[in-house]
């Protein structure tokens, strides 16, 4: 098992608490370590102690990770925290933690403009640059309260075919083997031109295009069915949207794990139409996995 920590990056906002509760379940699930980053490129150059609050240049910054420790604290009394003030550009400092880590986690608030310092462009950025996975979580708790990650629901993954999909459904049968819960691994395979007629789909082109897929699917699945035996899985494809597909699967899920390549061309986005529309709307929390 990879033994370096998950990373989470906080900000102070609901969101950035939930992301470390969340995290602090997963750490705990699969016996890691949880670092509480804040970055700040105004932190002061060495850290100061015993000083007032209007004095010591750093106390709102020990604030937002200390309370965020406390909190998971009372969740996991034994679990190893580390709390963490670096003196960057947030994005920088969680690009770097990545390269350290198990995961990085952020808090998200899909698609309200409102962002803070860790959400919004900046958790999109590192989503999108990361060479480790990256988790977003939103808070929908009461109140903006941070709500309890839920236990025992399904993980699901959205798998392109188009493409090693191997580093996807590693995490997901990792994630769904810690949490000992079913893992449901979907495709969407948008229809060709050719199967539709002027009545409609062709229902013997599209039983063809489904049938292969499904196939295929099944031949991605099996070296991972092999290797995590516990995990119950239920392979589907679903004929249309990639985006439309995921989303529908995820009403309900503890997760959604989708891919995003490491390699694109310079003027595309760094994540895809399929990443980017889970990660605005999904409810759940989104998983992005980089992947070749």
């Amino acid at each position: 098992m990879d033994q370096a920590p998950i990373t989470v990056g906080l900000d102070g906002s609901p969101e950035s608490l939930a992301a470390a509760l969340w995290a602090s379940d997963e750490a705990e699930r699969r016996g890691l370590g949880l670092r509480l980053l804040h970055a700040w490129i105004l932190l002061a150059g060495e850290p100061s102690t015993g000083l007032p609050p209007g004095e010591d240049q750093n106390y709102w910054a020990k604030r937002i990770v200390r309370a965020a420790a406390t909190a998971v604290y009372e969740r996991h009394h034994d679990l190893s925290v580390t709390e963490d003030l670096v003196a960057e550009e947030p994005e920088t400092a969680l690009l770097r933690a990545a390269e350290e880590s198990t995961m990085v986690v952020l808090g998200s608030r899909g698609l309200d403009r409102l962002a803070s310092f860790f959400l919004g462009d900046i958790s999109l950025q590192v989503a999108g640059r990361a060479e480790r996975p990256v988790v977003l979580v939103r808070a929908t708790g009461t109140g903006g309260q941070p709500a309890p990650t839920a236990g025992g629901a399904d993980v699901v993954a959205g798998v392109s075919l188009h493409g090693p999909c191997d580093s996807v459904l590693e995490f997901a049968f990792e994630t769904a083997a810690a949490r000992d819960a079913s893992l449901r691994v979907l495709h969407g395979c948008p229809l060709p031109v050719q199967a539709y007629a002027p009545w409609g789909v062709d229902p013997d082109v599209a039983g063809e295009i489904s049938k292969e897929a499904e196939e295929r699917l099944s031949a991605a699945v099996r070296p991972w069915r092999d290797r995590y035996p516990r995990v119950a899985v239920a392979s589907t494809v679903r004929l249309g949207s990639a985006a439309r597909a995921a989303l529908e699967a995820a009403d309900g899920a503890a997760l959604l794990v989708v891919g995003r390549r490491r390699h694109h061309p310079p003027v595309a986005p760094r994540l895809g139409n399929v990443a980017q529309a889970c990660v605005h709307h999904a409810a759940c929390p989104v998983a992005v996995v980089p992947h070749d």
